[in-house]
């Protein structure tokens, strides 16, 4: 008997339809759009770069290094020269009352000053300037030093709560399956209801644990995409095993820090300063000359003079603009010392903590881990022999998933701890960090 479906002997094959190319093509363009549309995943130093990409902030001491260098052309020039138009001795009484060329003693009256500043003077005035200049630069490389620190951190927090979300999901998965079996096992006689309460008991507690970490991995989310401009994945694993400060020679590498330079570059400000007040212990003199024009019957006369100023007071202010601008080099100086030393101290602190992580993490792996897990294996076949129960299994499991994440806890802090040394000074920084950087002039 033939079966309905059989083809009629002579009943025309049917073929399918070729697809139009520009459909194929079209299909295409559409998967190229969607793999490209879909976040790329990111290595820890392409989030910085991203990160630093789209900074303001830098963009921000970019500016303030512009203007501290056009003040410093600015302060560097004389002032501008003072025109003066008066007219002198006008009559105010008398028949000649309000004569501009009657009386021989009135003149119109037009002149030029012109104040003859000290170069000395103009030197200090731009060098202050040019060693804000430096400074805005110094102040980048902090800027751009906790740019790429905060990216760094933010991008380790998303590797490890994926790392835990994953850890934990798949446990989950494992539960559901073991609930699953306790129901099979208790339908068939050979469970109890207890191991099936205990089961479902052990996957809520479970669930929960799985919403925090989704909220956790959630938050670090968007914490990197404040730096990176985009939620996107991670790519690659951290080698938190190096730094590259010297732990032997902290107070030599640390002299040279961004803050540090800062510091450093207010202290040269403050020597500019000082410069400038004993420069200004030496008046400045003006110049002046003034074309007097009388009447038609009289002859037009010039007059030159000279101005200047009297220091009779020196000791109460000169001397003291120039004590209180020697205090304040004191002061600077002693912020920076007090600021190295936290710096060092702050320093040690950390290397000492993520060389305890260091070692933390290496019993993990290589004991507490191996460990937990053998003796997850060995529950489950005495619980397969009938010597243990289902809850037993449950507990083991349990203790052996917060192992995990506990590990992966101290692994996550020890990279914290990392991506805060390793990025103390800023990679490809704009100043040079090097104490021989002072400003020449301030010296």
């Amino acid at each position: 008997m033939s079966s309905p479906f059989s083809a009629h002997p002579n009943a025309r094959v049917s073929r399918p339809r070729s697809v139009p190319k520009a459909a194929l093509a079209l299909s295409f363009l559409v998967a190229i759009h969607g793999a490209l549309a879909a976040p790329q995943p990111l290595t820890i130093g392409e989030a910085q770069q991203r990160a630093v990409a789209r900074s303001r902030q830098l963009g921000a001491q970019d500016q303030a290094i512009t203007a501290a260098n056009e003040m410093a052309v600015a302060a560097g020039q004389r002032p501008d020269p003072v025109l003066k138009v008066g007219i002198d001795n006008l009559p105010v009484s008398g028949s000649d009352r309000l004569s501009l060329g009657s009386d021989f003693m009135t003149m119109r009256r037009i002149g030029v000053s012109q104040e003859l500043t000290r170069a000395d003077k103009l030197h200090w005035r731009s060098a202050h300037y040019q060693i804000e200049g430096d400074k805005a630069l110094a102040q980048k490389d902090v800027a751009l030093a906790a740019i790429q620190r905060n990216t760094a951190i933010a991008w380790l927090e998303v590797f490890y709560t994926e790392q835990m979300a994953s850890a934990v999901s798949a446990h989950a998965a494992v539960s559901r399956q073991e609930i699953e079996a306790a129901e099979a096992s208790y339908r068939g006689g050979r469970g109890s209801s207890a191991d099936i309460l205990a089961a479902r008991s052990a996957l809520l507690a479970l669930d929960d644990r799985v919403s925090e970490v989704q909220r956790r991995q959630r938050a670090a989310h968007n914490m990197l995409a404040r730096w990176t401009g985009e939620d996107t994945l991670v790519a690659g694993a951290p080698n938190i095993e190096r730094i590259r400060l010297d732990p032997t020679s902290l107070d030599t590498d640390l002299a040279h820090h961004p803050e540090i330079a800062v510091l450093n570059k207010q202290e040269d400000i403050a020597q500019a300063d000082v410069n400038l007040a004993r420069a200004n212990q030496h008046t400045d003199w003006s110049v002046e000359v003034a074309f007097q024009q009388r009447g038609s019957a009289y002859s037009n006369m010039v007059s030159v003079g000279i101005s200047v100023p009297l220091q009779w007071d020196r000791k109460n202010r000169q001397d003291r603009e120039l004590a209180a601008k020697l205090a304040v080099v004191e002061q600077t100086k002693a912020e920076r010392d007090e600021m190295l030393r936290e710096h060092v101290a702050e320093t040690r602190s950390l290397i000492i903590a993520w060389q305890s992580g260091r070692e933390r993490i290496a019993r993990y792996t290589h004991e507490s881990l191996p460990l937990a897990s053998e003796r997850s294996r060995a529950v489950l076949a005495a619980y397969r022999g009938g010597k243990v129960t289902l809850a037993d299994v449950l507990a083991t499991r349990r203790g052996e998933v917060e192992l995990r994440l506990q590990a992966l806890e101290v692994e996550l802090d020890t990279a914290r701890l990392w991506a805060q040394l390793n990025f103390l000074f800023p990679e490809g920084g704009a100043a040079q960090h090097s104490a021989a950087n002072n400003h020449q002039e301030a010296k």
